[in-house]
């Protein structure tokens, strides 16, 4: 058990316990190779019902797990943009076009 702990900063033990407190499957962002922003947007994800599993990368930075976060909360066809070449501005852009 310990040696679980050891692995996270306490921010990233945060996020895995919320998590739980959810109800959602914490060993898909319960890693340590995920900065606690990256592990909330992607519980926030689970919590929402999407498939996360798109953008639960390392590749892809907080504010880029964001789009794509809000994408397919929205319904969009966020494969569009889920690419990290894509900065979290172009991604917006993108997600904000499938709007009009």
């Amino acid at each position: 058990m310990f040696r679980f702990i050891r692995k996270f900063d306490f921010r990233q033990i945060k996020e895995i316990c919320k998590g739980i407190k959810a109800g959602v499957d914490v060993t898909v962002y319960a890693d340590p190779k995920f900065v606690w922003k990256q592990m909330s947007e992607i519980r926030q994800g689970l919590e929402a019902g999407v498939d996360v599993m798109i953008y639960a990368d390392p590749k892809f930075d907080v504010l880029q797990m964001l789009e794509i976060r809000k994408g397919l909360e929205t319904g969009a066809d966020v494969m569009v943009y889920a690419d990290p070449k894509f900065n979290f501005r172009q991604m917006k852009e993108i997600r904000r076009g499938f709007r009009l």
